[in-house]
């Protein structure tokens, strides 16, 4: 049922889900269908977290749709939303056929399957073919119980030393998926870009709109209960037990709590670190928050167009890739999603295109008014004077363009510093302890780098609903047969 806004909740459920990105969807997706009763909470007016869209201008009919995250996740996704959605969602996943790499070390187009990567690697970059399965089959058989010490300049240094612009093909793409840089856990790298290099990269035909509206009626047709515009307060824990949530003065009690907030935003907003042992705090103030992220927005004029050159376009001027140069506020390096028409074939939708560049927070958030609406005009400026470079005319050609920030972020998802991608590799174990810090109380959201981006949320969202499960089953009564 999709209760309004100002309806009273007056049932006590299985379940209550605290926000409804792919993983809070997910979950409650998955428990509806074992037979759990759940109420999935959101605050905004819409479901899908980072998984959105918007329309623009609105003074002037809203003629342009932008979607926020919707280019290249990989293959799993497919199997995910086949198995724990519906066969006509995973139908509408279909592959990105071509990624281009344009920066002063090379061009090259790849569909980026393992295969092709790997010919690139020996032929374009001069490797030794067996060298270069040794290293795919170490990725391929990284997982979440090794050793965290190697980090991925580590891993990069023991292969491919001195070979920064090898470094640049692997690493960038991961960059722009999960805000992975030459800092973070080898593991991190290895499990995520394996799951790539299975069959390539893929989006979702239809544009994000379609997905997540597929995604509602789904949620509603298995007895999911959604509220949307409603802010869970508090997290209600009872003798180390979550026994419902806090809305304003109303309290919705259920046997267990799916948080799909921030792991940050769980614990010491809507927990309170009170609940939880000092041990567990300190591990959980050690959580590193990870990368932001800056977009570009741009809609192009009715009846014009630009010729297809693939759907992403990993561009950068900066002479060798490096941490420092992806975050800097220069945004030297950007990723261009491509919308085409046929993106949303039903719709007279125009051409649409999207510059992420990789953020941080802190770069933003003591601005002034003045000197943060001249930084946005700065990357919507060097958006237009890049993407000149690939399309000639572009400007011309453009109806109308806006900027996001790290605190744009931060007020529409309520993420921690404004993160785009969740935690850094150590917020996973913290994520996945709270259930044995609080019973009944489960986290499901972008952490560990792992468990972000579109697969990973819906994923880590399958799981902690697993886990959930077996919870129940092992703490039911007569009682909560009648909830």
């Amino acid at each position: 049922m999709l209760l309004k806004k100002n309806d009273k909740i007056t049932k006590n459920y299985d379940v209550v889900v605290v926000g409804s990105g792919l993983a809070g969807m997910t979950a409650a997706n998955k428990l509806a269908m074992d037979g759990r009763s759940v109420l999935l909470l959101e605050a905004h007016n819409k479901l899908g977290g980072f998984a959105t869209w918007f329309r623009r201008p609105a003074s002037e009919g809203e003629r342009h749709i932008f979607d926020i995250s919707l280019h290249g996740f990989p293959y799993g996704m497919v199997k995910t939303c086949r198995r724990y959605w519906s066969k006509e969602i995973a139908a509408c996943i279909e592959r990105v056929p071509k990624i281009r790499f344009i920066n002063p070390q090379f061009d090259i187009e790849t569909d980026f399957t393992k295969e092709d990567y790997i010919g690139i690697l020996v032929e374009k970059f001069g490797l030794d073919k067996d060298y270069v399965l040794g290293f795919f089959k170490e990725l391929r058989e990284m997982n979440f119980y090794d050793d965290s010490a190697q980090k991925n300049q580590d891993l990069f240094e023991r292969y491919f030393k001195g070979r920064n612009d090898v470094v640049r093909f692997l690493l960038e793409p991961m960059a722009y998926a999960n805000g992975s840089t030459l800092e973070d856990e080898a593991i991190t790298f290895g499990i995520v870009f394996s799951n790539f290099m299975n069959k390539g990269a893929y989006i979702f035909r239809g544009g994000t709109d379609k997905l997540i509206g597929m995604m509602k009626d789904e949620l509603l047709k298995n007895g999911v209960d959604i509220k949307l515009q409603t802010k869970v307060d508090k997290i209600l824990i009872e003798d180390t037990k979550a026994v419902g949530v806090k809305i304003g003065d109303t309290t919705v009690h259920s046997r267990t709590v799916v948080s799909n907030s921030s792991l940050h935003g769980t614990i010491f907003s809507l927990c309170g670190k009170e609940n939880f042992s000092p041990n567990f705090m300190e591990k959980a103030q050690k959580v590193r928050i990870n990368t932001s992220s800056c977009q570009v927005f741009m809609g192009l004029k009715e009846g014009e167009s630009i010729p297809h050159i693939g759907e992403l376009i990993f561009y950068s001027d900066t002479k060798n890739f490096n941490t420092e140069d992806l975050l800097s506020p220069k945004a030297e390096s950007q990723t261009f999603s491509i919308y085409y028409p046929e993106m949303r074939p039903e719709l007279p939708q125009k051409y649409a295109i999207v510059s992420s560049i990789n953020a941080r927070y802190e770069d933003w958030v003591n601005l002034s008014k003045e000197e943060y609406e001249e930084r946005k005009q700065y990357l919507i400026e060097n958006a237009i004077k890049t993407f000149e470079k690939i399309v000639p005319g572009i400007r011309e050609k453009i109806d109308y363009v806006t900027a996001s920030s790290p605190l744009t972020v931060e007020k529409y998802t309520h993420h921690h510093f404004g993160s785009s991608f969740g935690t850094k590799f150590e917020g996973l174990e913290v994520s996945k302890e709270i259930t044995n810090e609080v019973q009944g109380l489960y986290h499901s959201g972008s952490v560990g780098i792992i468990m972000s981006g579109w697969l990973g949320a819906a994923n880590y969202g399958v799981i902690q609903a697993h886990e959930l499960n077996l919870y129940l089953d092992s703490n039911t009564t007569k009682e909560d047969l009648h909830v």
